[in-house]
């Protein structure tokens, strides 16, 4: 129940927004490939998830509905802030040195939890309450109820994360934690991020410079406008009466 309330306020504010800009539009290629991913996350096709909503009684178009919510809602946050995105070359220079000469990567299956970080008194605290609610609750569940991250529609789920992508300091971590298991906690500006490694993986590639070099700054340009979405949203969600009524 806990979930399914923040889920419908989340989805209810983002709709107040959206409802704003009429001319927001999002790509049917992009809600067919967010549904498929939702059900592969069940184990099964999209025909199979529709018929087992039907089968249910569950009306798949909430679901459906729920996902153009959510893309429409990253094309007004692209509008908004795509002025303000910059990228840091160096730190794209100094990717592509590392990884130039290699032939085989490390790839990680991962999914994340962003909570909203506190005081320095308390953080050793909270951290621990965090730990004890994954391993009770699941690091899926958790992700759905309490992380920040436009991902906990998906439990967290990032899918395969190849090591290109990532920073030398989340390498580095994900690299340390087996395979199974929960990371160290990484205190990133105002906010907390769990990741749990569900797997690893090496594969070997010739690289292409040029399209590393486009991958990494679609990369940083998808990182920086999930900050703005997530400032955005609690900015909005400042400005909203939410109301309960209990029947």
């Amino acid at each position: 129940q806990q979930m399914a309330v923040k889920s419908v306020i989340k989805r209810n504010i983002k709709e107040i927004e959206i409802n704003k800009h009429d001319f927001l539009e999002f790509s049917q290629s992009d809600l067919n490939f967010h549904l498929n991913r939702i059900a592969k996350n069940a184990n099964m096709d999209l025909v199979t998830l529709k018929n087992v909503c039907l089968a249910q009684g569950l009306d798949f178009s909430i679901l459906e509905d729920h996902m153009k919510v959510e893309l429409l809602w990253n094309s007004l946050v692209f509008y908004l802030y795509r002025n303000k995105i910059s990228i840091d070359q160096d730190e794209i220079d100094k990717k592509l040195k590392l990884n130039q000469n290699k032939k085989e990567f490390n790839e990680y299956l991962i999914s994340e939890i962003v909570v909203k970080s506190v005081e320095k008194e308390k953080l050793e605290s909270m951290i621990e309450d965090m730990k004890k609610q994954i391993e009770v609750e699941g690091f899926k569940n958790v992700a759905i109820k309490l992380s920040l991250s436009e991902s906990a529609i998906n439990g967290g789920d990032l899918g395969w994360i190849n090591e290109k992508k990532l920073s030398e300091k989340f390498k580095l971590i994900l690299s340390n934690t087996p395979a199974g298991s929960i990371s160290e906690p990484i205190i990133i500006k105002d906010n907390i991020l769990f990741f749990e490694v569900r797997d690893k993986r090496k594969i070997s590639e010739e690289i292409n410079l040029e399209d590393l070099k486009n991958q990494l700054v679609e990369s940083e340009k998808t990182k920086m406008l999930n900050m703005y979405s997530k400032q955005h949203y609690e900015n909005v969600k400042r400005a909203v009466s939410i109301k309960f009524f209990n029947e």
